[in-house]
């Protein structure tokens, strides 16, 4: 009952040479007569070998093979790999910075899944800054936010050129009023005097970066106003009514939250967070020539400060 139980592993061949003493093998070999000399010298280094190997008769002694299960590798979640096919469309040009992808509904025919299943790979997407998303609007993709320096010499065509972005402008309206208070001080003219209000849009690459509010003094500058009408450019504008050159005299940027006004010209949701410069442009001679707002929105235009 005590002896060691040989293994149950071994094939019925080993366990009958282990019965067979070398000595014993050597002998019935000697009374078998001659045999050849290569037989003989591997027959005795085999047993030589198998003479010498310990042999394992406990099978507490064997060394125990743990059995793992081989776990198969993790799925990828449907919506990550939504996620990442939007991407790779981001990535290759098929939706370009600006541009609005598909509808939740024609994304999930796309992709055999319900909208569910989107709505949480445009999450993700969103969470990583490659989209952007509106109430009522649907999904952008996020564009990569524009150099707009602030310096003496603010020009939007030049400012947009040098950025390597494509500048374009709209004019939304021009009108004639009397001068507010705070554009009184600003412009350095009497409350009351008549100014020209100009609102504006300005893009880049076709997306809407900036909306512009301006008032320029009529007194000062005759024929402005008609100027503005026939120019989208306001560096020309100022040409035309006799200001050759101008350079910025002060800005204050401010972090505002968009109107809902504000929100429908940039694209963007009501209440996003967007940078408001207040300026002075002033001539040669150092008077006054525009006074004026931009709207930015906030996540398209990186402004830096020149000396």
């Amino acid at each position: 009952r005590d002896r060691p139980r040989r293994s149950a592993a071994r094939s019925p061949r080993h366990l009958a040479t282990r019965a067979i003493r070398a000595g014993e093998i050597r002998t019935a070999l000697h009374h078998a007569g001659p045999l050849p000399r290569l037989f003989v010298r591997h027959l005795d280094k085999f047993l030589n070998f198998y003479t010498t190997r310990h042999i394992i008769t406990d099978s507490s002694e064997r060394p125990r093979l743990e059995s793992r299960k081989v776990k198969a590798p993790p799925r990828t979640p449907i919506w990550r790999s939504i996620a990442t096919d939007l991407l790779m469309d981001m990535t290759e040009g098929r939706y370009r910075p600006g541009h609005k992808l598909p509808t939740e509904a024609a994304l999930a025919e796309r992709f055999g899944v319900n909208r569910h299943t989107v709505r949480h790979a445009l999450r993700h997407l969103v969470g990583e800054g490659w989209v952007r998303t509106r109430r009522g609007s649907g999904a952008f993709v996020t564009a990569q936010p524009t150099d707009y320096p602030l310096g003496r010499r603010v020009r939007f065509h030049e400012n947009l050129l040098a950025a390597g972005r494509r500048p374009e402008k709209r004019v939304l309206q021009i009108e004639q009023r009397a001068a507010t208070p705070g554009e009184a001080e600003a412009l350095d003219v009497v409350p009351g005097d008549p100014v020209a209000a100009y609102f504006g849009l300005s893009s880049a690459d076709g997306q809407p970066i900036a909306y512009v509010e301006s008032v320029f003094p009529e007194r000062r500058l005759p024929g402005i106003r008609a100027a503005l009408d026939s120019h989208r450019s306001i560096t020309a504008a100022l040409r035309e009514a006799g200001v050759l050159d101008y350079a910025r005299a002060s800005t204050r940027i401010t972090a505002v939250r968009a109107t809902a006004t504000l929100a429908l010209h940039l694209h963007i949701g009501e209440g996003d967070p967007i940078l408001r410069t207040t300026g002075v442009n002033t001539d040669p001679d150092g008077r006054p020539v525009e006074y004026g707002r931009t709207y930015f929105a906030g996540d398209r235009v990186t402004l830096t400060l020149e000396g």
